[in-house]
């Protein structure tokens, strides 16, 4: 069993401001032949995983004066965003970048099962049984304890601007699933199903660059696997002990900020037309953008630097430390926003903010922290009782959302777990650490074999689609220990209404649009405003996909 960890919350920004299957081949863009580039355009992209609406409007109406105050005010704010389902870093990224769902993307999480693939490692194919862990996570890395991946740089990690802006040079073959067809390990940009954005600004002749959190975030390059010129991706699980810190970059909110700077100064330094290590002369990219960590950590952790973490008892007003977050992000903000003001194109950039996902629970009080070992062992033994002569699950994802993967992939088996889950009682602590006990595993709905395929609006041959789907009960999260306070992955509102404005620089005021729209809007959004088509993005065309109403 494995139980994911990373997330992510994806932002865009828009310009200036006034004030201050395995796929294995490039998809083209239709049309006799690339799109022509729009000179002078460009779109920055932030992310900042964990970031509520409520938190946006919050930190607004405190600090009027503030720079995402002043992205709002010159921008138009989508107040009633919904990311995809499960709302977790790599869907909820993916999907702002490609205009797809899990269904289409292929991508239902970083940390999944293929019933078609190898097992990483496998090199006699022939004889292999098929079934493995997608693990595109840190464990990918070269060296995952390691701030640069492994790349073996000096001085860290005050060097770390040097790292490889190809970091799929980072990532251990040996770590990856295997294609049973070719025998050769699958890369993470060869598992998405659909193009990107990068792909599609790369085909018109525009210059592109991103900064995250995982070398494994080089499928956002796309099955081309050539969409982003400049990957900035320092690996945020490492050791953070290189900088005074203990356990790695996740572990204190001071550490995610400085994680965060890093990645902040990359995108400083494309603004300025060089490439992320601020070496280079490059040019502005026109599609370029970044991921935030540190108000998801300031949400999750207890306590830090010795300040309460999350939200105070109302569940609605940050706490001490991710109000200081909030701050640290504003300030990255204000340096950008102040940066692209003084560009040539200032005029023609588009900033857009919003989030990979949010975070659930928000009120302390609802927060039930449940181990999923003692569920997933529970289940395997009750179908060994059953009469079977090995164990139900396969591989398990839960965070606050249950995901598992069975070894016998029929309704029958599904059906078993479903059965189990529904009535079993599980122990779990609450916010006090008190011993509590939820029913039905800590799950509000289960969806089973092809409920599953249902829900996801896809088949039941789908080969990445779990055999159980199960969404929580609020408050519940996935975790042995003490340690977490809040999380994400599943379709809890508080997972799944983030932000999402979008501000020119040729706007002079505010809008607001009440009406509902998602995240996955965001990719062709992002095309509209460089003037390429929407309609080479597949996700787009498959889904029918809209880009976000302008007001």
């Amino acid at each position: 069993m494995k139980t994911s960890t990373k997330r992510a919350v994806a932002v865009v920004f828009g310009a200036a401001l006034a004030a201050t299957g395995v796929a294995t081949a490039a998809v083209a863009a239709p049309g006799d032949g690339p799109q022509k580039a729009n000179s002078g355009k460009h779109v920055l992209l932030l992310s900042v995983d964990g970031l509520h609406q409520s938190d946006l409007d919050w930190y607004v109406n405190a600090h009027p004066s503030s720079a995402l105050a002043a992205l709002v005010g010159h921008g138009t704010d989508y107040t009633n965003a919904q990311t995809p389902v499960p709302s977790d870093s790599f869907p909820g990224m993916v999907g702002q970048v490609t205009g797809g769902n899990p269904g289409t993307t292929g991508v239902y999480y970083d940390d999944t099962w293929n019933r078609n693939l190898l097992p990483a490692g496998t090199t006699n194919c022939a004889a292999a049984t098929p079934g493995a862990e997608v693990a595109y996570t840190e464990g990918a890395d070269r060296n995952p304890n390691a701030l640069d991946a492994g790349q073996g740089l000096a001085g860290l990690p005050n060097s770390i601007l040097q790292m490889t802006g190809t970091p799929r040079s980072l990532l251990d073959p040996g770590q990856l699933p295997v294609d049973p067809t070719t025998c050769k390990p699958v890369y993470p940009n060869q598992y998405l199903k659909v193009n990107t954005v990068f792909e599609v600004a790369k085909q018109a002749g525009l210059r592109t660059a991103w900064s995250d959190k995982h070398a494994a975030y080089d499928i956002l390059s796309g099955p081309s696997g050539t969409g982003i010129d400049d990957l900035f991706a320092p690996e945020i699980n490492s050791d953070a002990s290189i900088a005074g810190f203990k356990g790695d970059w996740t572990k204190d909110n001071a550490a995610t900020q400085q994680y965060d700077g890093y990645k902040a100064q990359a995108v400083l330094n494309e603004i300025a037309g060089k490439d992320h290590s601020g070496a280079t002369n490059a040019g502005e990219p026109a599609m370029f953008g970044m991921n935030f960590q540190s108000v998801s950590t300031a949400q999750k952790l207890p306590k830090s630097d010795g300040l309460a973490g999350g939200y105070l008892a109302d569940g609605v007003t940050p706490g001490p430390l991710l109000s200081k977050a909030l701050d640290f992000i504003d300030a990255q903000v204000g340096k950008m926003t102040a940066a692209i003001a003084k560009t040539p194109d200032a005029k023609k950039t588009t900033v857009i903010l919003s989030a990979k996902h949010g975070q659930s629970p928000m009120d302390p009080s609802s927060l039930k922290r449940v181990d999923d070992g003692p569920i997933i062992d529970g289940l395997n033994a009750a179908w060994r009782t059953a009469g079977h002569p090995s164990d139900l699950v396969a591989f398990a994802t839960d965070d606050d959302v249950m995901q598992l993967w069975l070894n016998e992939h029929t309704q029958a088996a599904a059906d078993f777990a479903k059965q189990y889950l529904t009535s079993h009682a599980a122990a779990g602590n609450n916010i006090g650490g008190s011993a509590i006990t939820v029913q039905n595993s800590g799950l509000d709905t289960v969806y089973a074999g092809s409920q599953v395929a249902d829900y996801f609006h896809t088949t039941a041959a789908d080969e990445r689609i779990p055999d159980i789907f199960g969404i929580v009960q609020h408050g519940v999260v996935y975790t042995g220990g003490k340690g977490k306070i809040a999380e994400h992955g599943g379709a809890d509102a508080q997972d799944r209404h983030v932000p999402i404005v979008v501000s020119s620089g040729t706007d002079s005021g505010a809008a607001t649009v009440s009406a509902q729209v998602e995240t996955t809007q965001i990719a062709p959004t992002i095309l509209r405003a460089l003037g390429l088509d929407v309609n080479a993005l597949e996700a787009v065309k498959i889904e029918g996909t809209k880009a976000l109403p302008q007001n």
